[in-house]
C-alpha cells in the first residue's frame, strides 16, 4: 500500500525522488519521539487543545449556516417589504401626510403585511425543524428569533396620549375653576399634601404632596402643560420617601401610587413609572401581617418598612385592604416583576374565600387573623364602599379572565337588592341603606355610596347582568343622588342622608345636624359622567352643570375651594377650611369629562379610572 500511494505521488511530478522516503520516515520517527519525550501532562494539554477545536467546529459550523440562513430569510422580507411599498399607490400617502387617521391607517396595512410575512417564514422555519426532529426546546430557542419586530412607533401604548383640550363653555368653565384651585395651592401650600385656603397656609398628612400628584393626570387630560410641566418637576426633584412617616397603605395606594402610575401612561414619561416603583417596593412590607399576607397591614413607614395594625384599633377597614388591587396588578404589568400583583391577588382570593351573607362583607377584618369582625356593620359607605367597586373593576383590568372576582361581583350586587335595596315615601326614591351589626336594617346612605351608579353602568357595558337590570338600577341610583343635590337649598349634598319609610313625613329624605358637611366629594358626578358616557342622555350633563355652579357659588373663596359644614344654610355655609386633594383629582376631572362629547377620547373600553378618578389601562384577553 505505502508503495502505490508513493508512486501515484511520484508521477504526479513532485521534485522529489525516492531517495526522499527514508528522509520522510525520519521525520516521522523523530515525531514519535518528541511525543514520547513529552510528560502526561504536556500531553493531556494537547489532546485538549485538539478536543476543544473539533467540539467548536462541530457547533460552531451550523451556527454560522444557521445565521447565514435567518440574513437570507430577512433579506428576502426587506425585498417584499420593498415590494410592498410600491403597492401603496400616491394618493394613500399623500392622504396621510395631511391625515393622521389615514397616517395611523397606512402605518397599521403595512404592519399588517409585514407581520403575515414573517408568520409565513416563521411557519416554514418550524415545518423544517419538524422534519429535523429537533426537541421541543431546541424548536422554541430558534423559532423565538424570527418574531415579528415590535413597532413600537405604531403602538398606542408607547405614545403620549394627545388630548383636543376643552371643546364648549362648560369645558372651560371647569378649566378655570381648576386654574383657581391650583393656583393657592402654589401660593400657600406647594410641595404639601393639601391647602388651608381660609387661613392660608399648608395642610399634611403623608407628607408627599397629594395635591401635586392627584392632580397630574388631570392636569394633562385639560392641557395645561406648563402646570403639568411643574408638578413633573417637582416629583422628579423633590419627592421624598425617605422619611419616618407612617401612611395608610390604602389612600397611599389609590393616591400616589395610582396617581404615578397614571401620569406615566398618559405621558410615557418613565420617571413617574420609576417613582412609582419605589414607592411599591417601600410598601410591599405591608404585607408581612399576622396572617402571612392574606390581609395587609393598614398602616406602613416608607423609611423604616416597619408595618402595623391601626392606631384606632385591631382591625382593618375591608374596603382598604381590598382597594389596592388594580394599582398593584398595574405595577406588576409594567415593570414585569410579578411580584405587586401577586401580593394583592393573593389578598383577593383569600377574601373570596370568606363567608358572606349573600356576596356582602362586614367592614372590617383583622390582619393577624384574615377574619371579618362579623358583628361590625354592612355598608357600601365608609370602609365598605370600594371593595364592591374593586371586584369589577379587577375583571374589567384583566381582561375578564379573573372569574372569581366577577362571581363575587355578581353574588354581592343580588346580595343588596336583597338585604339593602329599598324605595322611600312618598316618591319611591331608590336608596342604598345598611346593615347595622350585620343585620339591623337603617335606611342610611352615605354620599359615597353613590360610586355604585357609575360602577353598575360600567358592569353593564362590559356585559353583566340580565337585559339591562343593572343599567335600570343605575339609572334609579343616580336620581336619588341628584336629589340629594336637589332637595338642598346651596344645591349640594349633605354627606349622609336617612330616608323616609314611613307616612310621618312629606320629605323623601332628611339630614342630621352633625351630617350637613359637603368635602367637595365626587362620587355623583363620577356617576354622571359614566351615565352619558353609556346612555348618551344630556340630562345627565345639565344635572353635573348645576352642581358644578353650586360648587361654584358656595365653595369658591378668593383662593382656592374650601369644603362647608351646612349645605343647608345658603347664607352662611360655614366654610370648613379645607380644600381637598380629590376634588382636583377626582370632581373637576370627572366634570370636565362629563361635558365633552368625544366619547373616542379615554374610551373606556381601554381606560380603567381607579377609585381616585386615576386611569390605568385596561389589559386584552
Amino acid at each position: 500500500m505505502h508503495e502505490k500511494r508513493d508512486s501515484s505521488w511520484f508521477d504526479l511530478g513532485t521534485t522529489e525522488d525516492l531517495s526522499n522516503k527514508p528522509q520522510k520516515n525520519q521525520k516521522r520517527q523523530s515525531l514519535f519521539r518528541h511525543w514520547n519525550r513529552l510528560s502526561r501532562l504536556q500531553r493531556s494539554v494537547v489532546w485538549l487543545v485538539i478536543i476543544s477545536c473539533t467540539v467548536s467546529a462541530i457547533y460552531v459550523i451550523p451556527a454560522i449556516y444557521h445565521d447565514l440562513t435567518y440574513i437570507e430569510e430577512m433579506d428576502k422580507l426587506s425585498r417584499k417589504n420593498s415590494r410592498l411599498l410600491h403597492d401603496v399607490d400616491a394618493g394613500s400617502v399623500t392622504r396621510a401626510l395631511t391625515d393622521s387617521k389615514a397616517l395611523n391607517d397606512l402605518q397599521r396595512k403595512a404592519q399588517e403585511q409585514i407581520n403575515d410575512v414573517m408568520k409565513k417564514i416563521r411557519k416554514q422555519r418550524l415545518n423544517k425543524l419538524k422534519q429535523k426532529k429537533l426537541g421541543p426546546q431546541h424548536m422554541q430557542d430558534i423559532i423565538g428569533q424570527i418574531q415579528p419586530p415590535l413597532n413600537k412607533n405604531s403602538s398606542d401604548r408607547e405614545k403620549p396620549l394627545l388630548f383636543t383640550g376643552p371643546a364648549n363653555n362648560r369645558q372651560k368653565k371647569v378649566i378655570l375653576a381648576f386654574e383657581h384651585a391650583w393656583r393657592a395651592y402654589k401660593k400657600y401650600s406647594w410641595g404639601h399634601d393639601e391647602l388651608h385656603p381660609i387661613s392660608k397656609r399648608p395642610g399634611e398628612w403623608f407628607r408627599l404632596g397629594l395635591t401635586i400628584i392627584d392632580s397630574l393626570d388631570t392636569m394633562y387630560i385639560m392641557g395645561l402643560k406648563e402646570e403639568f410641566a411643574e408638578a413633573r418637576k417637582w416629583v422628579a426633584t423633590t419627592l421624598n420617601y425617605n422619611q419616618a412617616k407612617e401612611v395608610n397603605l390604602f389612600e397611599c395606594t389609590i393616591r400616589v401610587l395610582g396617581g404615578l402610575l397614571s401620569a406615566y401612561h398618559l405621558s410615557k414619561d418613565k420617571m413617574f413609572l420609576d417613582k412609582a416603583k419605589d414607592l411599591g417596593d417601600r410598601l410591599m412590607p405591608a404585607f408581612q401581617s399576622g396572617s402571612d399576607g392574606l390581609v395587609p397591614f393598614s398602616d406602613v413607614n416608607l423609611y423604616t418598612g416597619r408595618a402595623h395594625n391601626p392606631r384606632w384599633g385591631p382591625d382593618s377597614s375591608s374596603s382598604e385592604v381590598t382597594t389596592i388591587q388594580v394599582e398593584f396588578t398595574d405595577l406588576s404589568r409594567e415593570t414585569g416583576d410579578p411580584k405587586y400583583e401577586n401580593a394583592v391577588r393573593k389578598v383577593t382570593n383569600h377574601v373570596h374565600t370568606l363567608p358572606k351573607n349573600n356576596g356582602l362583607i362586614p367592614i372590617f377584618i383583622s390582619a393577624d387573623s384574615g377574619r371579618f369582625r362579623s358583628s361590625s356593620t354592612i355598608t357600601l359607605g365608609a370602609r365598605g364602599d370600594s371593595y364592591y367597586e374593586y371586584l369589577l373593576k379587577q375583571w374589567v383590568q384583566t381582561g375578564q379572565t379573573y372569574d372569581i372576582v366577577k362571581e363575587d361581583y355578581l353574588s354581592a350586587i343580588e346580595g343588596i337588592k336583597k338585604h339593602l335595596l329599598k324605595k322611600s315615601k312618598p316618591n319611591n326614591l331608590v336608596f342604598i341603606g345598611e346593615l347595622l351589626s350585620g343585620y339591623a336594617f337603617s335606611p342610611k346612605m352615605d354620599h359615597l355610596v353613590c360610586f355604585l351608579a357609575g360602577t353598575l353602568a360600567l358592569g353593564h357595558h362590559n356585559g353583566l347582568g340580565e337585559g339591562s337590570a343593572h343599567l335600570d338600577l343605575a339609572k334609579d341610583l343616580i336620581n336619588t343622588c341628584y336629589q340629594m343635590y336637589a332637595l338642598m337649598p346651596t344645591h349640594l349634598s349633605p354627606e349622609i342622608v336617612y330616608f323616609n319609610q314611613g307616612n310621618f313625613s312629606k320629605q323623601d329624605l332628611y339630614v342630621k345636624p352633625l351630617d350637613t358637611h359637603n368635602l367637595l366629594r365626587p362620587e355623583t358626578v363620577e356617576s354622571l359622567f359614566y351615565m352619558y358616557r353609556f346612555t348618551r342622555d344630556k340630562k345627565y350633563q345639565d344635572w353635573g352643570w348645576k352642581i358644578f355652579q353650586a360648587f361654584e357659588q358656595h365653595t369658591k373663596l378668593t383662593d382656592g375651594y374650601s369644603s362647608i359644614k351646612n349645605v343647608k344654610n345658603v347664607r352662611n355655609p360655614n366654610h370648613m377650611d379645607k380644600m381637598e386633594s380629590f376634588f382636583l383629582g377626582e370632581t373637576l376631572k370627572y366634570l370636565y369629562l362629563l361635558f365633552s362629547d368625544n366619547f373616542n377620547e379615554l374610551s373606556l373600553d381601554k381606560w380603567l379610572f381607579n377609585t381616585e378618578g386615576h386611569l390605568l389601562p385596561i389589559h386584552s384577553k
